[in-house]
């Protein structure tokens, strides 16, 4: 993956200040027909983390209000919920032409030593061994590359490797979950950009993973879906320039909304982050 891919994503988390907690920041370049939702999550991880000292982040909820333009400049405006001793709150909202975009809580935590207790990983082929993103994108079958191929033209900002392509891939749909590597091309140094980012890419495949699992597949050929909320727990601090196993699963499918889980562990084995989202999925009208 190209460091200038990632480039353009730290300069979308480079905000400016525009008055008191309020801020402007580019979009990254566009890939699908809306702003991506991660992008939105990660600027709002970053503009909250703009007005706090002294802790890292602890969690980001976020609700998804509106579709974005890509590409598009945002505005955030933070409100300073709360500055206690250990934590921190912050309301953030991410705006387009002041049209609210999302709406997120985001909490900062000291993190104090204390017990270090987590699930571990699940198995995983090495990341080395597995084929990128891209590689699955030229792989595509026919039918797929219209959509594959924008994946390739402008890949997203974290390099990703998988033993099993999304369903928008042409991949198979399936029971159980699915796991892929993911890292930065470059350290960032920096603990609350690390965090951001990792909440960038904890957006990707959780709305693929319903369509994977759900009854009327195949996939995004039977399906269309939006996401409705995005939750990112971080547990341990993160160096985002290794290797990250990501894994998801279906909690359920009721209805037309889908819940997703996924779980984050560093080359470690440490779990550094869980994820949750809710999704809406219904068939092709």
């Amino acid at each position: 993956m190209s460091v200038a891919v990632l480039d353009a994503m730290v300069r979308a988390l480079t905000l400016e200040p525009i008055g008191e907690d309020r801020f402007a920041a580019p979009g990254e370049p566009g890939r699908f027909d809306r702003a991506f939702g991660g992008q939105l999550v990660a600027q709002a991880v970053a503009a909250a983390g703009a007005t706090v000292a002294g802790k890292v982040p602890q969690s980001i909820h976020a609700s998804f209000v509106a579709a974005g333009s890509p590409g598009a400049a945002v505005e955030l405006v933070v409100d300073r919920v709360r500055d206690g001793r250990s934590f921190a709150t912050r309301r953030v909202s991410v705006l387009e032409d002041g049209r609210e975009l999302l709406a997120a809580l985001v909490s900062f935590h000291d993190t104090p030593p204390g017990v270090d207790v987590a699930a571990p990983p699940p198995p995983a082929d090495p990341p080395e061994t597995l084929p990128s993103l891209e590689d699955w994108a030229r792989r595509a079958p026919a039918e797929h590359q219209a959509m594959t191929s924008r994946w390739v033209e402008v890949p997203p900002a974290v390099e990703m490797r998988m033993a099993e392509p999304p369903t928008f891939f042409g991949g198979p749909v399936g029971q159980g979950p699915r796991s892929h590597w993911m890292r930065l091309a470059r350290p960032v140094d920096d603990a609350v950009l690390d965090a951001a980012l990792l909440a960038y890419a904890s957006d990707y495949f959780l709305l693929d993973m319903a369509y994977r699992s759900h009854p009327d597949g195949p996939g995004v050929a039977a399906l269309t879906g939006v996401s409705l909320d995005h939750a990112v727990w971080f547990h341990r601090p993160v160096r985002f320039e290794r290797w990250h196993l990501y894994t998801q699963s279906i909690v359920t499918i009721s209805g037309q909304r889908a819940l997703v889980q996924g779980s984050v562990h560093d080359p470690d084995g440490r779990l550094v982050a869980t994820v949750a989202q809710e999704a809406l999925v219904r068939p092709h009208r």
